[in-house]
């Protein structure tokens, strides 16, 4: 598991005075970035070899503005060239949002998927977790 603390600033909140929904895909999608690394550990575009192929958010519970929000983030399946992200956002002890994200190993000038190397395999299967918490 990955652990990132998120400090909710003023132009994340609504007008409801809580974490508005649209920040959240934005939490998540920093909260990759270990994982990102082990297919671009020199973190460059130029090479780049991913692609987001889907994400789900579910608001299970408000965030608000003060008090720190912590993002778990874990690998919930391993394919052939695509992998699955599990995430969750709490806030104190409380489960607020949990997401999914589906990415997939890419080679942009083929344009096609390509089979995730054995050595990325191997460390992602040190995070790799069951189901959803």
């Amino acid at each position: 598991m990955y652990s990132l603390t998120v400090t909710p600033k003023f132009g994340d909140i609504d007008g409801l005075g809580h974490v508005n929904n649209t920040v959240m895909p934005g939490w998540f999608e920093q909260a990759r970035n270990p994982i990102y690394r082990y297919f671009n550990p020199e973190f460059k575009f130029d090479n780049w070899n991913l692609i987001l192929a889907r994400y789900e958010v579910d608001f299970v519970a408000q965030l608000y503005f003060d008090q720190d929000v912590e993002i778990r983030t874990f690998i919930s399946k391993i394919g052939r060239s695509s992998f699955e992200v599990h995430q969750e956002a709490w806030q104190g002890e409380k489960l607020c949002t949990k997401g999914r994200t589906v990415l997939v190993h890419f080679d942009f000038n083929e344009q096609r998927s390509v089979a995730i190397p054995d050595d990325i395999r191997v460390t992602m299967a040190e995070h790799l977790v069951s189901g959803e918490n």
